[in-house]
């Protein structure tokens, strides 16, 4: 069965939706310049809620590793998603599950990529947009994605209409989808979520 991640939540009642759906990992990014950026305090009211079995994850970019420490506490999260620079070392040196990001691009040897780290519990494949590390709702060419064992998380212009269509042709462990089910950045749509999750499950 795919996975299936709902990132950018800013709302107490957009988690309550997501979580009666059946989404298995709510994401909350604390990466300031993003649209869909919570402070530590803000998440920390919002993870409140989150029952048992539904994963809190935790998106930064390039940030300090104290400040990921005093966060990932703060918020009450269950994993890290690093969507910067960050090398397999700095990763690895914070002692904290992980998942690494990489913004899909031709030319990119994403196996050798994904080899430097050895301890992500997964990654997630994102388009690249210049300047921009993701959250950008643009859709890659799927056909870059090598053929490998290890957790795959599909993210990068995914929607309701092509859910279904990512799961047959990638076969990934997960769906990561944020502006496809919002009706502005970091406010959800019920009825998207809800169809999201209708074409991932059926």
């Amino acid at each position: 069965m795919t996975r299936v991640k709902f990132c950018g939540f800013t709302q107490e009642d957009d988690i309550a939706q997501a979580v009666t759906l059946g989404v298995d990992a709510l994401g909350f990014v604390f990466y300031e310049p993003s649209s869909r950026y919570v402070t530590p305090e803000h998440a920390a009211n919002l993870t409140r809620s989150v029952p048992a079995f539904v994963t809190r994850v935790g998106l930064f970019v390039n940030e300090q590793a104290e400040s990921i420490k005093r966060i990932f506490e703060t918020a009450r999260l269950n994993l890290i998603q690093y969507h910067g620079d960050e090398t397999p070392e700095f990763c690895d040196t914070l002692g904290l599950p992980y998942i690494k990001a990489f913004r899909v691009q031709q030319g990119m040897d994403l196996r050798a990529e994904m080899d430097r780290y050895p301890n992500a519990s997964g990654f997630l494949l994102d388009a690249y947009v210049k300047g921009q590390p993701g959250g950008t709702g643009e859709r890659f060419d799927w056909g870059l994605i090598p053929q490998s064992d290890v957790p795959i998380i599909l993210a990068g212009g995914l929607t309701p209409d092509n859910a279904k269509d990512a799961i047959e042709q990638v076969a990934p462990w997960a769906l990561d989808v944020s502006g496809g089910i919002e009706t502005k950045p970091g406010r959800k749509d019920p009825d998207k979520m809800a169809r999201f999750m209708n074409a991932c499950r059926n």
